[in-house]
């Protein structure tokens, strides 16, 4: 078994904007990404069939040129078309306008089946449905964020400290969802929960680092340095977990996978930046300045 060697840090070698600069910088940047993308598309993000509504069609792979035969085959033009090697399956997703009738699934099919395309399954996702989806998944990630906060509020009873991993949450959900719309990961059930295991991971951390300053004996800098080991250890472990899972999912085509390995790895990337730097800086502050006034 190998042990990772976690590098110290003389956080005494830089001052707190410095240690925030970095986290507030790509946070900054991130929030702009989002911004931009809901400014272009009217949503924070690439949302998938599950919140937008539509047909997903799987076209059986018969050995032909089948993604030409794709292109042509529709009246319209399909929002995406993927292939599962390991399936010998293309998928080919519509989404839902305003003005689609009820029977789009049934006119896609028959367009297929012109086209001498093999449909081998159909699924379809309603507009109104789709929209009461997406309103209990932001919900969920919104009752789940409050839940937290109160949590750790409870916990700590202290302002400084508390915002510091409140902040650091937010900004670990925030820096994820702007490089899913980078890498065109859409937004999807399966998307969302892995959102919501990187709130756990990042509270995990955070709580881990101020409870080592706040209530346990030594130095300052000790106390981080304890914290940090055990932390950056137990992270980086957990990432290398969902970056295997991530490049086997993608050998095997299996893209929800893929996207909860790439998310994941991603929060816990940022976690790393966020715990040991922004929130490593407001504790510091609070702990030589905060406490005198």
């Amino acid at each position: 078994m190998v042990a990772i060697e976690v590098p110290e840090v003389n956080y005494t070698e830089y001052s707190n904007r410095q240690l925030v600069a970095v986290p507030l910088a790509v946070l900054v940047l991130s929030l702009a990404i989002i911004g931009g993308w809901y400014l272009v598309t009217g949503a924070p993000a690439n949302l998938g069939l599950e919140f937008t509504g539509g047909v997903e069609l799987r076209i059986a792979d018969d050995g032909g040129d089948v993604e030409q035969q794709i292109e042509t085959a529709f009246e319209r033009q399909p929002d995406s078309v993927r292939s599962i090697p390991a399936d010998d399956v293309y998928v080919v997703t519509f989404r839902a306008a305003d003005e689609d009738p009820g029977s789009l699934a049934e006119d896609l099919s028959t367009q297929a089946d012109e086209a001498g395309l093999s449909t081998s399954a159909i699924d379809q996702v309603s507009p109104s449905f789709a929209s009461d989806t997406a309103r209990t998944a932001v919900f969920g990630v919104a009752l789940a964020f409050l839940g937290m906060s109160v949590l750790v509020f409870a916990l700590f009873r202290t302002f400084v400290p508390s915002i510091a991993v409140v902040a650091s949450a937010f900004s670990d959900l925030v820096v994820p969802i702007a490089v899913m719309n980078l890498l065109g990961i859409q937004m999807t059930l399966g998307t969302i929960a892995a959102l919501l295991m990187i709130i756990g991971y990042s509270v995990d951390s955070d709580i881990l680092l101020n409870n080592s300053v706040l209530r346990r004996t030594g130095d300052f800098y000790e106390s981080v340095s304890r914290a940090t080991r055990t932390g950056v250890t137990m992270t980086l472990t957990s990432m290398a977990a969902m970056i295997v899972m991530a490049v086997v999912a993608s050998l095997f085509g299996v893209d929800l996978l893929r996207n909860i390995g790439i998310i994941l790895s991603v929060g816990l990337c940022a976690d790393l930046m966020n715990t040991y730097l922004l929130n490593v800086s407001l504790l510091r502050w609070y702990k030589f300045e905060g406490v005198k006034n």
